[in-house]
This record gives structure tokens, sequence and C-alpha cells, in this order.
């Protein structure tokens, strides 16, 4: 029996529909690649975007941005890849199309806070697991040489094997499948084709959708000898580490959400590292990103209380330097303002009758972990 005909998408990530179109980007074509648009006005209004996976004659790589102010060493190294491919049976969440996450933008107006029922907190256990297994899988490839975009491939094909939709792909039109955030990078790093180095430090932030529920968890890990011995980036790593474990141990209920920041400030301040403002932890489930909002830093306004079957992430960023934060271009990777590093940790968490269950917890032969400050 013949094999049915694969189905075309269209390449615009704000569009995404099936299509029997024709149209393809002649750039690309050239290159032997195969991205097909609806129509034209697919095609301009996403090229934007879409001309990131174009190369350029005689460079293996290159910066898009050669007139931004980079606040420190780490620069983007295009073309990214395309787009991969997530097999049509594995169920998506409801931005996979066009990007818009429509259930999320609805939810965020009712400030409910979800409690999971038996079956639900089940299936929560279960994709926390495999986002485990996929973090695991990634943080054992980090090493000196290795480009971000390997990572991407190592998350997304770990993703797809075991039956789950790699969240962040197209969540308001991400390009990839996983966030991997270089040194100075805060947060939301667009995997691409630098090379890690011995001396840097490396975030990778793995979420997946797996049976309706998303599970979110990410690491911090030191690429190479020279970040071991780094004294600053160790006292960096360890105290923001330790500062997730410090906010964890207050999860149980009755606790306010608005408790966890002044427990990572206080450890923050205490190692003379600043906390980042602009992001947050958040309530995750069927949704990727719902209340209660988990702000990091101390005397924060934060609404809810801990509730037996609650989940959300706790997930801090703090800074050798200033806790300010700039954007670049493209619209998601956002650094220190002044270069010094970043680091990060998340779990996703269920408040139990008791306490705090680890939903994402490290395994006994999970790659990474804590090293000794200098």
């Amino acid at each position: 029996m013949s094999a049915p005909a694969t189905q075309r998408h269209c390449a615009a990530p704000n569009c995404g529909k099936v299509t029997t179109s024709n149209l393809k980007c002649p750039i690309c074509l050239k290159a032997g690649l195969h991205e097909y648009f609806c129509n034209s006005t697919c095609f301009r209004g996403s090229f934007s975007q879409h001309k990131a996976i174009h190369a350029k004659a005689g460079v293996d790589s290159y910066n898009p941005f050669p007139e931004y102010d980079y606040r420190g060493t780490v620069k983007p190294a295009y073309p990214l890849t395309p787009t991969r491919a997530v097999p049509e049976s594995i169920k998506r969440p409801d931005y996979a199309l066009n990007g818009e996450p429509i259930s999320e933008l609805k939810n965020d107006r009712t400030n409910k806070i979800r409690v999971l029922n038996a079956d639900e907190i089940e299936k929560m256990r279960h994709a926390c697991k495999l986002g485990r297994e996929v973090l695991d899988l990634a943080g054992a490839a980090v090493k000196p040489g290795v480009t971000t975009d390997e990572i991407d491939r190592i998350v997304h094909e770990a993703t797809i094997e075991r039956g789950a939709y790699p969240s962040p792909l197209n969540y308001f039109n991400y390009p990839k499948a996983v966030c991997t955030s270089v040194n100075e990078v805060i947060c939301h790093g667009i995997p691409d084709k630098r090379k890690l180095e011995d001396g840097d430090i490396v975030n990778i932030d793995v979420s997946l959708y797996k049976d309706g529920f998303h599970a979110d968890l990410n690491e911090t890990y030191y690429v190479g000898q020279k970040a071991r011995t780094n004294p600053d980036l160790v006292r960096l790593v360890e105290t923001t580490r330790e500062s997730l474990n410090n906010a964890i141990a207050a999860v149980k209920p009755g606790t306010p959400v608005r408790e966890f920041g002044n427990i990572i400030q206080k450890h923050a301040d205490a190692n003379n590292v600043s906390v980042v403002r602009t992001y947050c932890g958040h309530g995750v489930g069927e949704l990727f990103h719902c209340q209660p909002d988990i702000p990091h830093y101390a005397k924060n306004k934060a609404i809810g209380t801990c509730k037996p079957g609650i989940c959300f992430t706790i997930e801090p960023m703090l800074n050798l330097g200033s806790y300010r934060d700039v954007m670049w271009p493209d619209g998601w990777t956002s650094t220190t303002a002044d270069g010094k590093a970043s680091a990060q940790f998340e779990h996703t968490l269920l408040v139990t009758e008791d306490g705090v269950e680890v939903l994402t917890a490290r395994t006994a032969s999970s790659p990474g972990g804590p090293v000794a400050r200098i």
C-alpha cells in the first residue's frame, strides 16, 4: 500500500494552515528548501521572520542585527535552521497553528487559579516526568563546540519520540522547540549556530505538551572546566539554584505566593547578586502560562495562596550585576542591561495536602548538579 501524501502547511508562523498552494520562497528554493505559503499575503506578511533561515553567500554564519548595541559578548549566529516538523498524530496546543494562545488569553481575564483533580494530577506527573527526561538528554549534550541549534534538535526529537509537542514551538510565533540562554542572556534565547565555549554557562528551558498538559522546567549548566572554576559564575549559578530550593521548601497550603519572592531576594542579597523583575513564575497545566503569577523579588504584590491541587512554576533569574534587562531586535532574547552573566532554574510544583511535590525533580542520573563554591 502506498503511503498517504504528506500534508503541506503554510510556513507563515501566524498561519500554519494546510495548503495545496505551490507558492514557495524563491530564496529557499535555490538552497534546496521547500517552504510553502498559502498566498502572497502570507509570504509578505511573514517575511521578516521567515528570512532568518536564509543563508548569506560566502559566510557560514552572520549577525542579523549588526547595528544593535549588544551589552555583552553573545551575539546571534544566523541563519536559523528551518522549523522542524511535528507529526500530525501528536496532539497540539491551540497556538500551534497560528501562534495565538487563544485559551490562555481568555483565561487571563478570569483571574482564577485552577485546582487539578486526581486524573489531571496524574497527567501532570506524566508530562513532567517526560520533561525531565528531555531536559536531561539536552543537558548531557552540553560541552564546548556544541551549537545551541544542536541542543534544539535533541530536544525536538526527544519530545516527538515521547509523543509530545514542544510547548515553545510557535507560541506567539517563537521559532524553536526550546530556549537556550547563554551567559548574559536572561531568558528566551533562540537556538542558533553559535557554538558553546569553554567558560560559558547556558540555561536550557524545556517545556512539552502531553495528553493536554504542559510540563515546564529549566537548569543552568556549566560549559567546560573554565566555567566550573570561575568564582563569580559559580557564586551566581549556585545562589540561583539554592534560591529556588529555598523557595520550594516554603511551598505548602496557606503560603501566600508573594512570599517566595521574599525568600529568593533574601538569598540573592546575601550573595551579592540581583533578582530580575520583568519575568516571573506562573501557573501551568492545561495552559502553558496561567494564574498565579510568581514574582521572584521581595515585597511584590502577587495575588494568591497555595492550595492542594494547584500547579505552578518558580523560576528565579539572578544576575551578577544590574537586575535590569534589554531585548534584542528578534523580539525574544532578553539580556542583562550591563552585559554581566545571568542564571536561572525552574521546577513545576504541585501543592499537596501537607507540602509540595516537585514534579520535575532531578533523578540520580540527571547531568549537571551543584558545584562547590570556590
